[in-house]
């Protein structure tokens, strides 16, 4: 597409998308260099690279998902990732599919609501701590820089409805997670390297059950 910038264009080549999505991504990123200033939604040190460090590194769980119609519960949003970069992917491929943005911090769920009522997306802000809202019952439940997979897993147990996925990305140290996180818990494991760093995985979890 003429007129793109090269991280745009970088983005393209690795998600395939319309027009239309890529206008809403960098409407995304307009609001977020706007508010960022003032609430800090992500490090000033990464808005250079916001299409490859945001937005890729959040795409890439939509192709990992199994389900792509109900509900997908991201926890601890933040600035929006991956629960609004999901929403926008599924305007465009998964219209059956609504997003739960969880983030207890008020200035940003503020944030959040922001740009889900200017993009219209198929997403909602739920300004509570994941541990003390209502079960979600959510067929893909996300979390990104939340928390160790210890800690994650009791939130998964309580989104999360039978057969639902838990994606979790994470870094270098995640045997080690997981370790820790089996001498509790019992659940189905499949480890899928990250696009953006060779380092990291994101870990696609299910039956996911105290032990």
């Amino acid at each position: 597409m003429n007129g793109l910038r090269e991280d745009q264009r970088a983005f393209l080549r690795a998600v395939d998308v319309s027009r239309e999505t890529l206008e809403r991504l960098a409407a995304y990123e307009r609001l977020l260099k706007k508010w960022n200033p003032s609430i800090n939604l992500v490090a000033k040190s990464t808005l250079s690279t916001i299409w490859s460090r945001h937005f890729l590194d959040s795409a890439q769980l939509f192709n990992l998902a199994r389900h792509h119609e109900g509900l997908w519960a991201d926890l601890g949003t933040g600035g929006g990732f991956p629960g609004l970069v999901i929403a926008i992917l599924a305007m465009e491929r998964a219209p059956g599919l609504r997003v739960t943005c969880v983030e207890s911090d008020q200035r940003k769920a503020t944030f959040l609501r922001t740009v889900v009522r200017e993009l219209d997306l198929p997403a909602s802000v739920l300004a509570e701590r994941a541990e003390e809202a209502a079960p979600l019952r959510a067929d893909v439940l996300s979390a990104r820089a939340l928390a160790p997979l210890a800690r994650l897993l009791p939130l998964a147990e309580r989104h999360l409805k039978p057969g639902g996925q838990a994606l979790f990305p994470k870094g270098a140290s995640f045997r080690e997670e997981l370790s820790e996180a089996l001498e509790k818990w019992s659940f189905q494991s499949e480890e899928c390297p990250s696009i953006t760093d060779g380092s990291a995985v994101i870990l696609s979890l299910g039956d996911i059950r105290r032990v």
